[in-house]
């Protein structure tokens, strides 16, 4: 991988994961990045000092850390081969998409830049991976629609499922048997908080999630008539 070949497979986990916390607040704290990645707090910030040393990351006592440009190129690299080898499992290998985070995991390590441009050409150029998240480009950049979760949608109102970001295996496999995809349209029948639910129609069907699986599915902030 450019620029990352003298990092571990555990190094790139951390900048990968900070990354994505860093997207919903920045500085990240020790215990949200244990959290995240099921450690102990005190691995973290061993391994954060370490990273800290390398440039990758920036440390503000009492706050936490952020990645510095060279750490999110890193990360958005990662994050780009991740994405890319979930969509191409699920499209030219058929697995289905419950299953294909647990392979990239492992696969987006040793991916080399040779078989990433190839497996770029044969999906042409995609932007999204199969559960809606964005693919950064080569250059790092990243298209991201204007969205919102689920669970801010009013009751009457249909639109486009745009992402899901929920990572087990065993919930997307209910999602996908209920037919919940990004491209699909939904329309929002009741939100009940004090039941803690969100009734939603899904092609013809009807179906009662939990807000905290709801919160984990992204619609285009745009109604969509059915």
């Amino acid at each position: 991988m450019n620029g990352s070949t003298d990092l571990s497979k555990q190094m790139e986990d951390y900048l990968k994961n900070i990354y994505k916390l860093q997207e919903e607040s920045s500085p990240v704290s020790t215990n949200a990045i244990a959290g995240k990645m099921d450690i102990s707090p005190a691995s973290v910030t061993s391994m954060t000092k370490k990273l800290g040393q390398m440039k990758l990351l920036a440390y503000k006592r009492y706050k936490g850390v952020t990645l510095t440009g060279r750490g999110v190129k890193v990360a958005l690299e990662i994050i780009r081969h991740h994405r890319l080898l979930e969509l191409y499992l699920n499209q030219k290998v058929g697995m289905e998409w419950h299953k294909v985070d647990a392979e990239a995991e492992e696969l987006e390590h040793v991916l080399s830049e040779e078989l990433e441009a190839a497996m770029d050409r044969a999906l042409d150029y995609p932007t999204i991976d199969p559960h809606g998240d964005p693919i950064p480009a080569k250059d790092g950049t990243i298209v991201s629609p204007e969205e919102t979760v689920l669970t801010e949608l009013e009751a009457g109102r249909s639109t486009v499922i745009s992402r899901v970001t929920q990572e087990s295996s065993d919930v997307l496999r209910y999602l996908g048997d209920h037919g919940i995809f990004p491209d699909v349209i939904v329309s929002v029948e009741e939100q009940a908080p004090l039941a803690g639910t969100v009734t939603i129609k899904v092609e013809g069907r009807t179906i009662a999630l939990g807000r905290d699986v709801a919160r984990c599915i992204y619609v285009l902030a745009t109604d969509r008539d059915n």
